[in-house]
């Protein structure tokens, strides 16, 4: 039967030892690699974009975000200087840091060098109120000029192409609507012209009527324009009109001579002789 050697006390001293070594130098190795990872990253190689991964990404918000803190308070210390931090988490969890006794004095004094005097903030914040409120009231305009203006080149028949099978169909009956009130407002415009015609239609007849009348008055009594007339003298015989008594028909031969007349030609007078109708005239 063969029989094992045992190791020394010797050996297995020296085992452990090697063993010690060779643990020590590769935990070296991996600070050494380590630090010339955190060196590249310190350089800017890192790509700075959102960590996919949530449980990198909650592992490296912890981390950075103690190192901020970190810091922040390594500034307010060795610089004494007045720092305030506050950090907020993807899930709205509050971190924050104060060099001073409290966070609400250093947002006070934060404030007033950034706005001025408390006046001067709330005159601020007016006016960026009205200014917001413009902005919006000026976007709302926009949009329904822009949405009157799409209205108005539907209307007209442009830029259908968009408009999906229920939009026609209420442009359609927006359209049959319009023509019909442009319709009736259009028979209720004709009506009224044809009253007033017939309104002023009337009003001649009736005014045609009246002047028909006093024209046949007139014509039956002419006499009552001016009824003086018999009463005055013009030496008028009776059986004798007017156009008698103005031009008096001359008597003469109906032979026509020719030639030397020595016998003057007799003219006979069927009425009174132009003097007694002067007489009448004369006073």
């Amino acid at each position: 039967m063969r029989i094992q050697d045992t190791p020394t006390h010797s050996e297995r001293a020296t085992k452990i030892f090697t063993g010690f070594i060779l643990i020590s130098y590769f935990c070296k190795k991996e600070k050494v690699k380590e630090k010339e990872r955190e060196r590249e990253m310190g350089r800017g190689r890192v790509e700075l974009k959102r960590i996919e991964n949530k449980i990198n990404r909650q592992v490296t918000f912890a981390k950075r975000r103690n190192g901020l803190l970190k810091k922040a308070y390594e500034l307010s210390v060795l610089c004494d200087a007045e720092v305030a931090l506050i950090i907020f988490s993807n899930r709205g969890k509050l971190y924050e840091f104060c060099s001073s006794s409290s966070m609400l004095k250093t947002l006070e004094r934060y404030q007033k060098c950034n706005y001025g005097a408390p006046e001067a903030n709330v005159s601020t914040r007016e006016a960026l109120v009205m200014e917001l409120s413009s902005q919006q009231e000026y976007l709302k305009l926009k949009a329904r000029y822009e949405a009157l203006q799409r209205s108005q080149r539907n209307l007209m028949g442009e830029d259908l192409g968009p408009l999906s099978s229920k939009e026609l169909e209420s442009l359609e009956r927006q359209l049959d609507s319009s023509l019909k009130q442009i319709r009736s407002t259009r028979t209720q415009f004709m009506l009224d012209q044809l009253s007033d015609l017939q309104r002023k239609e009337h009003l001649l007849s009736e005014a045609n009527r009246s002047l028909r009348q006093r024209l046949e008055g007139y014509q039956i009594n002419p006499l009552q324009l001016n009824p003086g007339v018999e009463d005055m003298g013009y030496g008028r015989h009776p059986g004798q009109t007017q156009g008698d008594a103005l031009f008096q028909q001359l008597e003469c031969e109906p032979t026509l001579q020719i030639g030397y007349q020595p016998d003057p030609v007799s003219v006979v007078t069927a009425g009174p002789s132009m003097s007694n109708f002067m007489a009448g005239w004369l006073p």
